[in-house]
Parts: structure tokens; C-alpha cells; sequence
């Protein structure tokens, strides 16, 4: 990636004092790992590229269905039977053709985690299942990699910047092990603008962690209810007793 950019593309981005032309070079260079094409990755990859990302790795197993349609908004009803990560891909790219999209149609697990991140600067987890939050928090933890995690249920939502650095706190502090009431999006429902909200949120972080702008959600976990409307911000220690880093 050269440090040229395009200044008419990027003009908003470039009049901001915490952007301007170095932010959005850092955006350039930078290369995003991207995990679930769903309804938090959705969002959260349409803002990455827009925002001038110049590499996205996304990786989703699963063809589009018709009942996706609700809040995954890459896609649309001539999608249903394709593959997510291909017709992402091609959103992606015709969003903005500056993005590299790789398209990576397998499930991530503990086996090929380490493989499908190594050389992305920073994840972005917006898979449904602990398992795989499991999985990529480890890999995230040993090779150095920070991760945006965003999760959702029914109306409420969740973003945090964990493995920041060798102190900040990993996802097992704060999910130690795998909740037995988990819950899932299919049995118990979920407002498809809930997703938006959340996966932009992570969109947003992300975008701060590259640029060094503000303050970002490390060490501190962002909750909302939208039911209510309210949202508060958590601080999260690191857990000595973490089955991941602790000391």
C-alpha cells in the first residue's frame, strides 16, 4: 500500500485534527481480520472500508439465507444460496475498489486460527458462538494481536478492545468459561438495528486503534440496552486467574 490517497474520497476524514493525511494512511496500510460476515460483521465491514482500510480478511463459513435478510446488510434477496464471503467481497470492493478483500469461506476454530490472523494488525470477532470467541482470543493473546469483540442478544449489545497490549485484560477475564444459560440469536430473537449499532461501534474502535485517535475501549467494555436506550462503560481488570493470561 503507497501513502498516496484520495483526498476527495477521504475529505471528511481528512479535515479531522485526530484523521487527517497520517490517520488516513494508517487506515491504508492497515489490514483487518474480520470474523463472521453476519450481522455484526456486516456493518462493521462496510464502515471499514469506507473508512479506506486497505486490507480485509473475511471469514465466514455460511451461504446467505433469507431469514439473514433481516439485519445482515451486505447482502440481498438474489444473494440467498451464496457464499457470504464472496458476495461481501464483491459489496466491498465496489464500495471502494482502494480495499483488498480476501475471501476466506471456512470456520475458524483452535486448529487454523494461528494461519487465517497471523500478519493482521488488528480482529474484529462478531461470530455467535463462544467457542470460536474462545479460539481467536487465544491466537489474538499469543501472537500479539489487539481484538475488537462485539457480541448481541435480543436488544442489548456489547463492544471491547481486548490483548491491546501485554497487560491489558483478554476476553477470559471477562468470560471466563462458556455461560450454561447461552443463549442463541436463532431461539431467542434479535432486533435486526441492534446489529448495526453494535457492529458500527466496532467499526468505530477499530478505526480509533489504527489512527491513535481518542480514547478506544481498552480495558473497558462498552454495554447498551436498546430497549432503554442507555448505554454505561465498564472497566475491566486484568484477571490474574485467567485460563488465558493470567500471571
Amino acid at each position: 500500500m503507497t501513502d498516496e490517497i484520495d483526498i476527495e474520497r477521504f475529505a471528511r476524514h481528512i479535515v479531522l485534527r485526530e484523521i487527517g493525511g497520517p490517520g488516513q494512511q494508517a487506515l491504508a496500510r492497515a489490514h483487518i481480520a474480520m470474523i463472521g460476515a453476519g450481522g455484526l460483521g456486516a456493518p462493521a465491514a462496510l464502515y471499514l472500508a469506507a473508512a479506506g482500510i486497505g486490507r480485509i480478511t473475511l471469514i465466514d463459513p455460511d451461504a446467505v439465507s433469507l431469514d439473514n435478510l433481516q439485519r445482515q446488510i451486505l447482502f440481498r434477496t438474489a444473494d440467498v444460496g451464496r457464499a457470504k464471503v464472496a458476495t461481501g467481497a464483491q459489496v466491498l470492493t465496489a464500495l471502494n475498489p482502494g480495499t483488498t478483500v480476501d475471501a476466506v469461506g471456512q470456520a475458524i476454530d483452535g486448529n487454523n486460527a494461528e494461519r487465517l490472523l497471523a500478519g493482521a494488525d488488528l480482529i474484529l470477532d462478531g461470530c455467535d458462538n463462544f467457542e470460536t470467541r474462545f479460539a481467536v482470543n487465544a491466537v489474538s493473546r499469543r501472537l500479539g494481536i489487539p481484538l475488537v469483540s462485539g457480541a448481541v442478544g435480543r436488544w442489548d449489545g456489547q463492544v471491547s478492545l481486548f490483548n491491546a497490549s501485554p497487560d491489558a485484560p483478554c476476553y477470559r477475564c471477562w468470560v471466563p468459561e462458556i455461560p450454561p444459560d447461552a443463549e442463541t440469536c436463532a431461539r431467542v430473537g434479535i432486533v435486526g438495528a441492534l446489529v448495526g449499532v453494535v457492529g458500527s461501534m466496532m467499526a468505530l474502535d477499530a478505526i480509533k486503534h489504527v489512527c491513535k485517535a481518542g480514547e478506544t475501549l481498552d480495558g473497558r467494555i462498552w454495554l447498551f440496552d436498546g430497549l432503554s436506550m442507555e448505554s454505561r462503560t465498564v472497566k475491566l481488570p486484568r484477571d490474574p486467574d485467567c485460563p488465558v493470561c493470567g500471571r
